[in-house]
């Protein structure tokens, strides 16, 4: 059996070769024929080209197919196909653009599949889309550790717009390389080459080609073609707002049960989980999982089952008055859906002290990942909250940061913290918490420089600190239902049986059932996860309201 030539990428320590990039068997291949078409290929002829709207599936049978990144220095190759061996990575499964080139270097055969007959081949055959998920996912995640990507972003780690875009690609599992203005020597050559100015960072040069100069997440989408694969017009069974753990877990279970299933999320499937470090109280992870992990594996999960993701696309209305339901999102595009699952989550509260707005990316984060991480290696931090979020980070951050501070404003933790993470914050010597403590103000010249706190009892203390994360209490992310739907006096979402009689009959309940569970006070739109009211505040209990509330569709949609 003939097998792929060794990759020219170095791979990840831990990952192997035969699952990265695996030889299928002469069984396989029939099965994968059965699905497609052979055909002969020749010398130089492009398979896959980067950017195309639409890229197919192959199999070699006969000949080699290489697959390359290029590049104005010279084409880099990322692998030689040979027979058994398949193209395509993670954009096989989310439809979006490729980021690499598939060209033929040897005369031979293969066989082609178009998107949409591979996703039929691994919803179908169980030890296929073993092979081929595992393989597509590994190779993305190679690729990102690499930088081999269709993007370059020129920036600094003094530009907030930086570490949006750094955050908004890593989150969106879009590889890229990153140009630092203070630190990389060809820097000159790409601004003269590109015809732009260090004063307009960060800089994204997509493809080569475009070049686009601190541009918003939309942009970044577009251009990338993110949602590429949407057709906006369709009428759903199902519309999930919001890609945290409840969303990707409804878009699983309503895709693999069959329904028409789109996701609408503002920035990147994870939410807050997906800024988490490490969930290590989550069943089936004894090692723990990092959020973002986690928040991928859904989304790969829900892809293959034929769940659509529209990305930076926050939905601002809905017309409850009609149905379908019709929501009306970023742009003032329109989807349709029988049914609604509200997934939106709560964002940390922002500091109540001057000049936050300022320092917001500069200093100050609300989520401590990989980027952040990078930022503040061998520096002070500062983390404001007491719950498990902020605890997870303090330990992740304790690891590269030379001296954590914890602040929070009540007499401990026991009440706001899993015990395993106040163990291990106690014993942490790189860790300090800080009780009856919160911050006062900030202070900086462009990035954040100071921090003053104050202790109710020993007064005010200013710190050299030039990171602060903030991870206090929840807003819901509701203003877009605007009086659709009965909330608590937080802001929170009622359902099931914290709706009243009185708040049913006020919003004119039109049904002779009562409401659902995880049912609003609109009939067959639900809400799962923290944006719901009594939420348990766990992964766990997100990625089982979301599976839940699907039984609940399926009923609605029955009616």
């Amino acid at each position: 059996m003939t097998t792929n030539d060794a990759p020219q990428l170095p791979l990840l320590r831990g990952s192997s070769p035969d699952q990265v990039f695996p030889t299928l068997t002469d069984a396989q291949r029939a099965r994968v024929a059965r699905h497609g078409r052979e055909r002969a290929v020749a010398p130089g002829e492009v398979l896959v080209e980067v950017g195309d709207p639409v890229a197919a599936f192959f199999v070699v049978l006969e000949g080699v197919v290489e697959i390359v990144r290029p590049s104005d220095s010279g084409d880099t190759i990322v692998v030689r196909h040979r027979p058994g061996a398949f193209t395509g990575e993670a954009t096989m499964l989310s439809g979006r653009r490729p980021v690499l080139r598939a060209r033929v270097a040897e005369p031979g055969r293969v066989i082609e599949l178009t998107r949409d007959e591979l996703l039929a081949l691994v919803r179908d055959d169980a030890e296929l889309s073993e092979v081929f998920m595992r393989a597509f996912l590994l190779r993305r995640v190679e690729l990102i550790a690499s930088g081999l990507g269709d993007v370059v972003l020129l920036g600094s780690v003094h530009s907030p717009g930086t570490l949006r875009i750094k955050e908004f690609l890593s989150r969106n599992g879009h590889p890229y390389a990153y140009v630092d203005l203070e630190r990389d020597r060809d820097v000159e050559s790409l601004l003269h080459r590109f015809h732009v100015d260090a004063a307009e960072i960060p800089i994204l040069i997509c493809r080569g080609q475009i070049v686009l100069r601190n541009p918003g997440n939309q942009l970044i989408a577009d251009t990338l073609g993110f949602n590429d694969a949407v057709d906006p017009a369709r009428i759903r069974d199902v519309v999930i707002v919001g890609a945290g753990p409840a969303g990707i877990a409804a878009a699983v279970y309503a895709a693999s049960e069959g329904l028409d299933v789109l996701v609408i999320e503002s920035t990147a499937p994870g939410g807050q989980a997906g800024a988490s470090s490490r969930i290590e109280n989550y069943m089936g992870f004894p090692a723990g999982i990092a959020g973002q992990d986690l928040a991928n594996r859904g989304y790969a999960q829900a892809q293959r089952f034929g769940a659509e993701f529209l990305i930076a696309r926050g939905v601002t209305a809905v017309n409850c008055e009609r149905k379908p339901y019709r929501l009306t999102i970023d742009g003032g595009q329109t989807v349709q859906a029988r049914t609604i699952i509200v997934a939106t989550g709560a964002d940390y509260r922002r500091l109540q002290i001057d000049d936050l707005a300022k320092y917001e990316g500069s200093g100050v984060y609300y989520g401590a990942t990989f980027v952040e991480a990078q930022l503040c290696a061998n520096e002070e931090v500062v983390i404001v909250g007491g719950g498990n979020s902020a605890g997870q980070a303090a330990v992740y951050l304790a690891q590269t940061a030379s001296r954590v501070h914890m602040l929070v404003r009540a007499n401990g933790l026991a009440e706001t913290m899993s015990r395993y993470l106040i163990r291990r914050i106690e014993d942490n010597p790189a860790i300090t918490l800080r009780t009856r403590t919160e911050i006062e103000a900030l202070e900086g010249d462009g990035h954040l420089e100071r921090v003053r706190w104050r202790h109710r009892d020993s007064g005010p203390e200013t710190h050299a600190v030039r990171h602060v994360f903030v991870m206090t209490g929840a807003t819901p992310n509701t203003a877009w239902l605007d009086g659709c739907v009965v909330l608590d006096p937080n802001g929170f979402i009622c359902t099931g049986q914290d709706l009243s009689a009185e708040a049913l009959a006020n919003a004119k309940w039109p049904r002779v059932r009562p409401p659902f569970l995880l049912e609003t006070s609109l009939p067959g739109v639900f809400a799962v996860g923290d944006v719901r009211t009594g939420s348990t505040k766990r992964v766990a209990a997100a990625v089982g309201e979301g599976s839940v509330a699907v039984l609940f569709v399926h009923r609605v949609l029955g009616e």
